[in-house]
Order: C-alpha cells, then structure tokens, then sequence
C-alpha cells in the first residue's frame, strides 16, 4: 500500500499543470489498472476521485457519505487538478470534519449526505494532509475506520447528542486513578501477572494456526476483532464457528459483534480487578493500533483494585511471536501514546492510538518498565481534557 500511494503521488507530481481532469484521470487509470464505480476508481490498495478547481481549497461535492462507505477501508484520495498544480489529499471519513449536503436526516442507523472539498480536514494531529502523508494518515485512521467515525460525524453535522458521557473525576476518582501506576507495578510482580499471562498464552498456542490464518484477512479492523475472539471470546461454539470458517478459507466468517468495552478479558484476583484488551501487531505492517477511549479508561481506573493491561501478539509472515503482557503504563508504551484531539465531543475526551513501531519494539524486545511519576502526570493530562 505505500509504495502504490508514493507511485500514483509520484506519477500524478509529475503532470502538475496538465489542468485537464479527464486527461489526467485516464492517464492514471490505464497506468494504474483501476476500476469504475461511477466517479471513484479503485483497487486493492487505493480509491481515488478526480475534482478540478482553481485552487486547492475547494468547495465542490465529492462524495456521498454511504459511497465513501464502501472505500472507506482503503486510502480514499481526493486529486484536485488546478491550472499550476494536481494536489492529493486523504479523504476518509477519519479526515471529514462534518457532512454538508443533504444530510438533515443523517442517523448512525441512516447513511445520507454528502460531504464537499471543505468538509476535508487539512491536518490530522498536527500531520498536514498533504500527498507526502497519505500514508501516514491513514495508518491513523485504519484502526479506526468507518463505524468508529459515524458517531463523531453524526454528532458534527447535525448537533446530535452524542449517547456518551464524559466521565466526572471526583476527588474519591482522582485518587485512585492516581493511584493505579502503583497497583500496575504491584501486579507485574505478582504470581497473579504469572497466572493471566499463562492464560491467555494458552490460548494462542492452541489457536495458533487459526491466528496465522486470520492474519491475512486484509481488513484490519476484521483481522483484529477476530483474532482478540479466537484468544479472548466468551462463547465457545462462536469460537469453533470461526476456526471451521479460517480452515474452510471459503464462504466467509459467520456474523459476530464484540462487544464495545474497555478490555477484551476480565480475570478477577484477589488484590487485583484486571482488564486486559488484545491487540494484533503484523509486524511487517505499519499501523497505529487504536488504544482505548479515555472515559472508559479513566471510569475502569477509578476503581480500587483495577489494572489495565494490553496483550500484545506479534505476527510475522510465518509465525506467530512471543506474545507480551503489558501495563499501560509501560514507558515506552506511554510515550507512543497519542491523544486524537479531533475527537473530542462535547460528551467525550477522545481516543488514543499507539505508534504501531514502538509495538513492534516492545514485542521484540519487552522488559517491565512502570515510572510512577510519568505515568501519573500522563493520567492528570487525560484528567484535564
């Protein structure tokens, strides 16, 4: 995917000045074999829409919002051909500030609307949107995806309420989420961090092959929800549903949700209430795994006895690593933790993700790292939002 997104920037740099849409639109179709769907031409790597402008900012319909829909798990790039210049921008829904025509009855339930070249964000977290960083752009937002940006669209355009509720510290909260690096440390040295990770390893050894088989599933979203169920799902005859459908490799994977909480795992100890979500690292892959939503987290941490844990499964082309149970408070881990701003509503304090490359280092070469007083300040920041 990258180096087709650094072809066609490349390939589309080189005939600034065409200032002829179609020209440059077949151009790049027949060099790049893409396919029609009406004004959006694709394949597996990419979809791109072909706009032409006098400048680069521009007002005109791109898309309809249910159209995006279908290309949404790709980049989807804008091309605006202007007379001196062809610029590119990444156009999914991650970078849509809102939806503007047509969109008076837009629902999570009902796709409708379109959205125009200003509705297009010009930078992501400080990343500019710009051809260079189609890439990096989208490795923020594949994680993401469509479902994860609706509700933040819906809210957007039409001043909905959003169904969540920013989560109230009060002084009893503060004090043991301010609290909760200690509990971490306290756990990673206890026999209770030796017995979860036991379990969960378990499990991946003896679903091993299905996770190899999961792992080429090229949506990410989909690989990701299916392999945290082969490893932590609660119902068994689902489980065996889905490892009948990997071995089978035809007719698709039986329906399943997951449901929409902190962690993908609960184990409940003595001293120790954990949580412990899954996460899949490909490692010859980049990505920004999304992280947790900040109330939530902060919500889990007011508790007592909470520790938030990640387990993180690395896979490369032939096997599935060493598997490694760690504190969200790992100090690398902490330091690759982004904060999407953008998401922010009015009910929300957002997301984060992680730097998919500090992952993959701490999968390779993991040792137990919890600084007490970073990871406090780090919590206050999120406390603040």
């Amino acid at each position: 995917m990258r180096d087709a997104l650094s072809k066609i920037a490349s390939f589309v740099k080189e005939r600034d000045g065409i200032n002829d849409k179609a020209k440059l639109c077949n151009e790049v179709v027949d060099s790049f074999g893409l396919t029609r769907d009406r004004s959006v031409y694709y394949c597996d790597e990419f979809a791109i829409r072909f706009s032409a402008a006098k400048k680069s900012t521009f007002s005109n319909t791109v898309l309809s919002l249910s159209n995006l829909q279908k290309f949404d798990d790709r980049p989807f790039v804008v091309c605006v051909v202007t007379p001196g210049e062809n610029h590119m921008l990444l156009a999914n829904t991650s970078l849509l500030r809102k939806i503007s025509h047509s969109s008076q009855s837009l629902r999570e339930g009902n796709i409708r609307g379109s959205f125009n070249g200003s509705d297009i964000a010009r930078e992501l977290d400080g990343i500019e949107n710009v051809a260079s960083n189609l890439f990096k752009l989208f490795c923020i937002h594949a994680s993401i995806g469509f479902s994860g940006n609706l509700a933040r669209l819906v809210e957007a355009t039409n001043d909905i309420s959003p169904t969540g509720k920013k989560f109230d510290v009060n002084e009893a909260a503060r004090k043991n989420v301010v609290a909760s690096p200690e509990r971490a440390l306290s756990f990673l040295q206890s026999n209770d961090f030796t017995t979860l990770k036991a379990e969960l390893d378990a499990k991946v050894t003896k679903f091993k092959n299905e996770i190899l088989l999961a792992s080429m599933i090229e949506n990410v979203n989909v690989r990701g929800r299916v392999i945290e169920y082969l490893i932590a799902g609660e119902d068994d005859e689902l489980r065996n549903n889905l490892v009948a459908a990997l071995k089978a490799s035809e007719g698709g994977l039986p329906k399943f949700k997951t449901d929409n909480t902190l962690g993908d795992y609960e184990r409940i100890f003595d001293e120790f209430d954990t949580a412990t979500d899954v996460k899949t690292k490909i490692m010859v892959l980049s990505s920004n795994p999304k992280a947790y939503n900040i109330d939530k987290m902060l919500a889990f941490l007011a508790k007592p006895k909470s520790v938030f844990l990640f387990y993180f499964v690395g896979i490369d082309e032939k096997t599935v690593l060493h598997p490694v149970l760690v504190s969200i408070f790992q100090k690398e881990l902490l330091g690759a933790t982004v904060t999407l701003k953008h998401w922010a509503g009015r009910n929300s304090r957002g997301v984060t993700q992680f730097d998919g490359s500090v992952v993959g280092n701490i999968i390779k070469n993991y040792r137990p790292s919890i600084e007490v007083e970073s990871a406090t300040e780090f919590l206050e920041a999120l406390i603040g939002l």
